[in-house]
């Protein structure tokens, strides 16, 4: 049954609390799953839509990158995918009546929740400077009002160009050529803040910034180690990996400062055993301090380089540079001061370094719980030295596994979506079209936010996202964006960034990866690169949400023309109406696309190249495998402080939120809560249930704070928190950033917890 949107923003302050669950998926999984797509989509639409996902001939899921098996079950798809899924397809609809109704001031005072749930955007709508109402505009006119802007400008570097990890191969290639051709590489995108610390740290040593695996890789490994990563939330279809690998005979290391249902047992709804009983997943747990794993993997790697006859010497002579250097500072690695970064006991690490020596074929795992502290890119590099010790790269079943997060977000920077683009890719674009495109380096995410601060950026252009709340500081980046002369959105559905403006606004309304897109009386696809460098097609099948939508490739094609116009050499109308001739372009532009259109033809797809995997050869500056010796580094805490984690809900898909529970952790009905450890909390003097703010610290003494959190007492590791963002992205300082990647550092916030005089903090909004 379809229902209605909230007329009123929920609650978000008094959840129900009960025991965390140990086991994820099963069948309260699937009820939760068609439950969520029933309200959004009805019974029939949800059979079958839901049939399609993930299906060699269907669309591919918008969630997240995690690959699809050869043969595939005829629901492959996981509770979190079928409410993404749901909401893109979902018959809500958001009008140019509903603009009418409600102005941006009443918008602004909503949540994310709320405005999501209004449904899809049918029409272009734009908001006039000093106006306080989007109001519908044509799309002519639309472009005519950024092109007017781009032209006002002293140069095309005070333009921005983001991007989300949603956005396909063609539009992304497209929007980046635009970009280029326009004159800036000012392109960041949803990767500075998630995985551009794999990327930096896999570039340097190794020379691939992609992970090294492929999904059977998985099934044959002899150990896994899963660190900084809750599977059961973030990527659910991997615990059928984790399973399979299980029943191959595989062990399991989970590290992770929060013990995680999906990792504890996986009750495959896919088979009777699962539901019955499912699979114990993890054999050992280390429940490791916030930003401890650096400490962790050195101290492995002196046990190892130790440890007669464990280091693979034929692999390290043969392909690898730096051993000595590196092996220097692994002995120098102290006991003592591991224990204290990583909250471990002896035996703990040396059973697991036990586990290590057992298994000639090891995969590390990881996602943003390594990828978002002020030493991530070492952290990783440490990750390598520690595979590369064994040689447990280019080997079958073993290798580095970064486990991206958007469905494309890969797929987006192969296609050039990067502010600091090689010198043979820019080389390529300029052979293929026959402009020069800038060779300066662009902008990132947070460099972009201090450039609209300072006034150095004027327009900002987003396809796709939800950047103001994807993004740290919020109050700083809300300034930030207030000061453009436009922002513009390339959207589905309604976000916060849509209330959020500069001194004009556009809202332009998308395709979704559902619906049909037909050019000229011909149906097109789009591609799509997952997390393991698999590129193959995506089909929508639904009608569209609205006959005013435009696919994104056709709105980057309409926009550079109007944008350009004469003076461009890129045939932008050929590409719009013919995805194919797009394709035939990157194959001559990117490696390993070579006769593009005709692999992507076939079920499945194609695999990219990687030169470590597939040869045992580096790219790197030396041509081998770059072993580091970086000093160890990991967060100290003062007295009487936590170490904050933001992290999602089992509701929500990265700014997303679909519901107000967080159910494998115990969370019903509410989002405004802080976990902490209860030794802790008793001796800051918090009770479980009491309210508090959270105040962050930092060395800028700047005072960021996100009010009304109720305390909840949870098994995190000693001296660590964890709370939901974006609410509480406030708290992570703008500056804060990953050495090397520039990555936010949303993992490591050192905060204090406030007792509130006046208890809880009202989150409903009158309607």
């Amino acid at each position: 049954m379809v229902t209605k949107p909230p007329k009123g923003d929920p609650v978000q302050d008094a959840p129900q609390v009960a025991e965390p669950k140990h086991a994820a998926a099963g069948l309260p999984a699937v009820g939760h799953s068609l439950r969520a797509a029933q309200r959004q989509m009805g019974v029939r639409r949800t059979a079958l839509t839901l049939l399609r996902v993930n299906q060699k001939d269907g669309f591919d899921c918008p969630g997240c990158a995690w690959p699809e098996p050869d043969h595939r079950h005829a629901a492959e798809f996981c509770e979190n995918g079928a409410k993404a899924v749901a909401e893109e397809a979902t018959l809500r609809r958001v009008t140019p009546a509903f603009f009418a109704t409600h102005s941006v001031a009443d918008l602004a005072t909503r949540s994310g929740y709320w405005l999501g749930q209004q449904g899809r955007l049918t029409h272009p709508v734009y908001l006039p400077e000093g106006g306080e109402h989007y109001e519908p505009v044509t799309w002519e006119r639309a472009f005519g009002i950024v092109a007017e802007e781009i032209a006002a400008l002293g140069s095309p570097d005070e333009a921005v160009f983001y991007t989300s990890g949603r956005t396909s191969n063609e539009a992304a290639f497209l929007y980046q050529l635009f970009a280029r051709e326009l004159g800036t590489n000012n392109l960041p995108d949803c990767s500075n803040m998630c995985h551009e610390s794999s990327g930096s740290a896999l570039s340097e040593t190794i020379g691939v910034g992609k992970g090294s695996v492929l999904l059977e890789d998985l099934h044959r490994a002899d150990l896994i180690i899963v660190a900084g990563q809750n599977p059961g939330t973030n990527h659910p279809r991997m615990l059928s990996a984790l399973e399979r690998a299980k029943a191959n005979g595989a062990r399991i290391i989970s590290v992770n400062p929060l013990p995680e249902a999906g990792l504890e047992r996986f009750r495959n709804p896919q088979t009777p055993r699962g539901l019955l009983r499912g699979a114990a997943l993890t054999d050992l747990f280390l429940q490791i301090r916030i930003g401890g794993d650096q400490a962790l993997f050195r101290l492995l790697n002196k046990l190892i380089v130790e440890t007669g006859g464990a280091v693979d010497e034929e692999f390290v002579r043969a392909h690898t540079h730096g051993y000595e250097e590196f092996a220097a500072a692994a002995r120098a690695a102290d006991w003592d001061e591991t224990l204290a970064a990583t909250g471990l006991t002896r035996a703990e690490i040396e059973r697991a370094l036990r586990m290590v020596l057992d298994s000639r074929r090891t995969i590390v795992c990881w996602a943003m719980g390594l990828t978002q502290h002020k030493h991530s890119v070492p952290t990783i590099r440490e990750v390598v030295n520690f595979l590369l010790l064994r040689g447990n790269i280019g080997r079958p079943g073993a290798g580095v596994c970064p486990v991206r997060g958007h469905s494309n977000v890969q797929g987006d920077r192969t296609m050039g979506i990067f502010e600091r683009p090689a010198p043979a890719f820019l080389d390529a674009l300029e052979r293929e079209f026959g402009f020069a495109p800038p060779r300066e380096h662009g902008l990132d995410v947070v460099r972009a936010i201090r450039a609209l601060r300072d006034g150095g950026a004027k327009v900002f252009f987003a396809l796709g996202g939800n950047f103001v709340s994807a993004s740290p500081d919020t109050e700083v980046t809300e300034a930030a964006v207030r000061r453009a002369r436009l922002t513009v959105h390339v959207s589905t559905k309604l976000n916060r960034s849509h209330v959020v403006t500069g001194a004009r606004a556009l809202i332009l309304p998308t395709l979704g990866r559902t619906e049909r897109d037909v050019r000229g009386g011909v149906e097109q696809f789009v591609t799509v690169e997952d997390s393991m460098g698999v590129v193959h097609a995506s089909r929508g099948r639904l009608a569209p949400a609205s006959p005013h939508l435009l696919s994104e490739p056709a709105i980057v094609c309409r926009l550079a023309r109007r944008v350009l116009g004469d003076r461009s050499v890129v045939p932008w109308e050929e590409f719009e109406e013919d995805y194919a001739a797009v394709r035939d372009r990157i194959a001559r532009v990117v490696p390993g696309f070579e006769d593009f259109n005709a692999r992507v033809a076939r079920p499945g797809g194609f695999t990219l190249p990687h030169a470590p995997r597939d040869e045992r050869r580096f790219p790197t500056a030396t041509g081998r495998a770059n072993f580091t010796a970086a000093p160890v580094e990991y967060p100290r805490l003062p007295e009487g402080r936590l170490l904050l984690q933001t992290l999602r809900s089992h509701d929500q898909y990265n700014t997303t939120v679909y519901g107000l529970d967080d159910r494998y952790r115990g969370i019903t009905n509410g989002r405004r809560v802080v976990l902490v450890n209860p030794l802790d909390a008793r001796a800051l003097g918090v009770a479980d249930g009491d309210y508090v703010d959270l105040v962050g610290e930092w060395r800028d003494g700047v005072e960021r704070r996100a009010p009304g959190f109720r305390v909840v007492h949870y098994p995190t590791a000693r001296g660590c928190a964890a709370a939901y963002y974006p609410e509480t992205n406030v708290l992570v300082p703008l500056d804060a950033t990953a050495d090397t990647s520039n990555t936010p550092a949303s993992k490591s916030v050192v905060v204090r917890l406030e007792g509130r005089a006046n208890g809880r903090l009202e989150q409903s909004a009158a309607d």
